[in-house]
């Protein structure tokens, strides 16, 4: 059976074409992760300060 991928190496052209698509996939930027870990931090202070209130109580 043949395999139904075609190697990209198999050809100048079509390696070239391979690399410069893996090349803009991974120049992409990923969009900031900054606004979860704030979120993250302030659920667990909220967190903490409950528990510490019952603790307290």
């Amino acid at each position: 059976m043949s395999d139904p991928q075609i190697d990209p190496a198999g050809n100048t052209q079509a390696f070239r074409a391979f690399a410069q698509q893996q090349d803009a996939q991974a120049s992409q930027e990923q969009p900031s992760r900054l606004p979860v870990w704030i979120a993250v931090g302030a659920a667990l202070v909220v967190i903490l300060a409950v528990v510490a209130y019952l603790l307290v109580r």
